[in-house]
C-alpha cells in the first residue's frame, strides 16, 4: 500500500466525504474515490459504506484507521530522524484542558516562532485518555496530570514522563456554601466534572468521598466555563487548576477549597527522539 494512499484515507475518514476530502487534499472527487477503491482491493476488505449522499466508515475501516495513522506517524517520524529535522515534520501533542487553556498558548507560540517548520497538532481530552493514545501512537506525547503512583505505571506501559508544571487543585464552592477546609463536610452533593479518565475527576471524588455517599451525583461536561456557570448558579461544586480558574472571571461570591498540588506531566513513548520532540522537551527545560 502506498502512503499517499494511506493520506487520502485519512482524509476521507475525516471528512466523511469524498468532495470535502478531495478539496482539502487539492485533488479531483474521482481520483479520491479510485485511490480509495484500490486500497480497498489490495486490503480486500471495504473501508467506507455509503450513508445517503455521504459515507462512513465500515467495522474494517474503524479497525483499519489507527493503523493507517500509525503507519503515518512512523514514516514522518523516519523522515524527522534521517533529516535531522531539517524539514521540520509533525508534532503531535495530546493535552487535558487545563493545560492547553493556562499553560499551552505561549509554549507553542514560542516553539512555533522558534521552529517555524515545524507542524503542531493539538487535541485534547482526559489524561488517561491521551496517555492511551500516546502509547498507541495516536499521539507522539501529552501533557497529563499524574497523582499518586502512576509514574510506575507508566514505565509498565512502555512510556516516560518529566513534570512541568505544578498545580494548585481547587475545589470551587457555590454561593452559600458553608465555609469548612474538610471536603467531605462540604453540603453539595452534586460534582461537574470531565469524563472518567480526567485524573482531577478522581482526586475530587476521592476527597468529597463520592464512592462511599450515594447521594453524590456526577455532572458529566466538557468545558470549564460550563462547570463555573453550574457552581455560580447553585447547583453543584467542581474542581479546576488554580491558573484556571484566574482564567474564568468567576463571580466574587464563590468561594474554594485546596485539594492539593499535582504535578502535569509531558510523557511520551520510550525510544521517542524526533527533532520536533527534542526541540519541544529543550523549551520546557531551558523554561
Amino acid at each position: 500500500m502506498e502512503t499517499e494512499s494511506l493520506r487520502i484515507f485519512c482524509a476521507a475518514a475525516a471528512e466523511l466525504s469524498v468532495t470535502q476530502a478531495a478539496a482539502r487534499l487539492g485533488r479531483a472527487p474521482s481520483n479520491v474515490t479510485t485511490r480509495i477503491q484500490q486500497l480497498e482491493a489490495d486490503l480486500g476488505a471495504d473501508l467506507f459504506v455509503r450513508v445517503g449522499k455521504r459515507i462512513a466508515l465500515s467495522s474494517a475501516g474503524e479497525q483499519f484507521l489507527s493503523y493507517a495513522e500509525r503507519l503515518l506517524a512512523l514514516e514522518d517520524e523516519a523522515r524527522q530522524v534521517v533529516s535531522g529535522g531539517a524539514q521540520g515534520g509533525v508534532l503531535r501533542i495530546g493535552s487535558m484542558e487545563s493545560t492547553a487553556a493556562s499553560r499551552l498558548p505561549g509554549v507553542l507560540a514560542a516553539y512555533h516562532l522558534d521552529h517555524p517548520l515545524t507542524r503542531l497538532v493539538l487535541s485534547t481530552g482526559p489524561s488517561r485518555q491521551t496517555i492511551e493514545q500516546v502509547r498507541t501512537g495516536a499521539l507522539d506525547c501529552a501533557f497529563a496530570a499524574l497523582p499518586g503512583d502512576d509514574g510506575a505505571e507508566l514505565a509498565a506501559m512502555g512510556l516516560q514522563s518529566m513534570p512541568v508544571w505544578v498545580e494548585e487543585l481547587l475545589l470551587l464552592l457555590p454561593p452559600g456554601e458553608p465555609a469548612t477546609t474538610d471536603a467531605r463536610l462540604v453540603e453539595a452533593r452534586s460534582l461537574a466534572a470531565f469524563p472518567q479518565g480526567c485524573s482531577y475527576r478522581r482526586l475530587a471524588e476521592e476527597a468529597l468521598g463520592i464512592a462511599a455517599t450515594p447521594a453524590w451525583r456526577v455532572q458529566e461536561m466538557n468545558s470549564y466555563h460550563a462547570m463555573v456557570a453550574c457552581v455560580a448558579a447553585g447547583a453543584c461544586v467542581t474542581v479546576l487548576p488554580a491558573s484556571v480558574l484566574a482564567l474564568a472571571a468567576a463571580p466574587s461570591a464563590l468561594t474554594t477549597l485546596s485539594l492539593g498540588r499535582v504535578d502535569t506531566c509531558l510523557v511520551w513513548r520510550e525510544g521517542f527522539a524526533t527533532p520536533a520532540f527534542l526541540d519541544l522537551v529543550a523549551q520546557l527545560r531551558a523554561a
